[in-house]
């Protein structure tokens, strides 16, 4: 890994450690190595690097909702906000334990786009109503809710 002018500049190497930690983070820093042709010890120094760099935030489990028979609804909300408050709206959205994703964007209006699951329609209703509306700023709230997915994974290479 190099830096320049303080900034991480990740190398093919980084890279490749990276990817093989997103196919299965549990592999040992030698099984890393054996795949990479590389010493234990160098993949161990990488890694290190990274997670003190926050390059790795975090190591978790996914979990197979339908697998694990947790019957979850998932919805997207577009809310208008405020511009003013828009800010304060997100921040109060991501700490909030049912909410998934937080994002916000500047399109026509600027929305913020959560990502939420609930355990039925009744508990999303409750949410929006009671915690998400009353929020200063929300001007409305579009709700999708997800009926299929094909697709759902973290950024990979």
């Amino acid at each position: 890994m190099k830096t320049k002018n303080q900034l991480n500049s990740l190398d093919d190497l980084d890279w490749a450690i990276l990817k093989t930690l997103q196919e299965n983070a549990r592999l040992t820093y030698t099984e890393i190595g054996r795949r990479l042709n590389l010493a234990h010890s160098t993949i161990y120094d990488r890694v290190k690097k990274m997670e003190k760099q926050k390059i790795i935030k975090k190591y978790a489990a996914l979990i197979d909702l339908k697998k694990a028979r947790l019957k979850l609804i998932t919805a997207i909300l577009t809310i208008f906000t405020d511009p003013k408050e828009s800010e304060k709206v997100a921040k109060e959205l991501a700490n909030h334990d049912q909410v998934l994703e937080v994002f916000s964007s500047l399109s026509e209006e600027f929305v913020i786009i959560v990502k939420t699951v609930a355990e039925d329609q009744e508990k999303l209703h409750d949410f929006i109503a009671k915690f998400v509306a009353p929020l200063p700023g929300v001007l409305r709230i579009r709700t999708s809710i997800i009926t299929r997915k094909y697709k759902e994974e973290n950024f990979s290479f």
